[in-house]
């Protein structure tokens, strides 16, 4: 029977990834910091290791030798998150992940395949590159400084010394019910949601002016990478991945309200990430009335709360090019499922409720003040 490794298995891509092999009849092994959320009664093997340590990595994945597949989801970002994305530390650490589990993995284990997580931001747009419409793999690496391209070359280069395939993955946003994500937008919504309902205030819309975005539901990558694992056409490729259909925030809003049970108002342009950490008592009085997980809302949030501000755009009054993503090549190489992103919006908002992450959509409403 093949072993596939997960690193990052608690986080959104991660989990799905684990929910996926599993499904399938794989071994999987785990790897996080945190155990992952258990999956439909799955059990998998689970290791607790800090991807930053070098000796704790050789000394757990040196002692491997049954992994034939990786799917590495793992991901170091700092606080604030954007700002992080242009600096050199950043960059080097995560470098530094990968490569403390892929050299003594690579060396004890006979690895076939290893999937590797990049996403839009190859296409350098948070950098000031101009994206042409759709962004194609096709393209010449955009030169930017990004930990993506130093992950991409030791990746190559170890995969060529050991004789294992690989294909690399550029998603653009991704929901679910991860909490504690890095980049996990829907339980920041989630979060505030809630909490303008205890406050006696309407789910108001915080971003700027409609544009175009993509979604990704995790499920899809899961499929993805299950496919990528065996797939001749999938071998040392790089695929874009989306869920098939465009979307934007505004438009959404009201199937958001409905996921949450809350109730829309005019729109009230605002940052997230400034609104949800001075409302952290609030939050607290919601989880200790609905039942809810008690976990404090900055560990809820990651950095969540800053992405969702990035997506939102508050303020925006003018719609610059959208930032799309072709997905020509993986369906051509044979990957055709897909995903309404609406229904992805409602699916991972009542996972969140079924998890007691943020309340239930019948809670919330009778929890609405009068």
């Amino acid at each position: 029977m093949k072993t596939v490794l997960v690193a990052g298995a608690s986080g959104l891509i991660g989990e799905a990834a684990v929910a996926q092999f599993a499904a399938d009849g794989w071994n999987v092994i785990t790897v996080s910091r945190r155990a992952p959320e258990q999956v439909d009664g799955v059990s998998v093997r689970h290791l607790a290791v800090d991807l930053r340590d070098p000796a704790a990595c050789q000394a757990a994945f040196g002692a491997l030798r049954d992994v034939t597949h990786v799917v590495y989801a793992a991901l170091y970002e700092k606080p604030g998150l954007y700002a992080g994305w242009l600096e050199a530390d950043q960059m080097e650490t995560n470098l530094s992940m990968l490569r403390n589990l892929l050299e003594p993995l690579s060396a004890a284990s006979d690895l076939q395949h290893v999937s590797l997580l990049q996403g839009a931001k190859a296409y350098g747009a948070h950098a000031g590159h101009r994206m042409p419409i759709p962004a194609r793999e096709r393209a010449p690496r955009v030169q930017h400084e990004n930990f993506y391209w130093l992950q991409e070359d030791l990746l190559r280069a170890t995969a060529k010394a050991r004789g294992f395939t690989w294909t690399i993955f550029r998603p653009v946003v991704v929901v679910g019910a991860a909490w504690g994500a890095a980049m996990n937008p829907l339980i920041a919504l989630g979060v505030y949601a809630a909490v303008r309902r205890e406050l006696g205030q309407p789910f108001a819309y915080t971003g700027g002016v409609r544009h175009a975005q993509e979604l990704v539901d995790p499920r899809l990558l899961g499929q993805a990478f299950a496919w990528a694992a065996d797939a001749k056409a999938a071998a040392d490729e790089t695929f874009n991945v989306t869920n098939g259909d465009v979307f934007s925030w505004v438009d959404t809003w009201p199937a958001l309200a409905e996921a949450f049970g809350a109730e829309t108002g005019p729109d009230e342009p605002q940052r997230i990430a400034e609104f949800l950490p001075a409302h952290a008592d609030v939050w607290d009085r919601i989880v200790a009335r609905e039942g809810l997980r008690p976990i404090g809302l900055l560990q809820l949030l990651g950095e969540s709360h800053h992405y969702a501000d990035i997506l939102l755009r508050p303020g925006l009054e003018v719609a610059g090019p959208p930032s799309l993503l072709s997905t020509i090549k993986i369906r051509q190489a044979g990957f055709a499922p897909c995903f309404d992103s609406e229904d992805t919006l409602r699916h991972w908002a009542g996972v969140l409720a079924a998890r007691r992450i943020i309340p239930g959509a019948r809670a919330a409403l009778e929890a609405a003040p009068a």
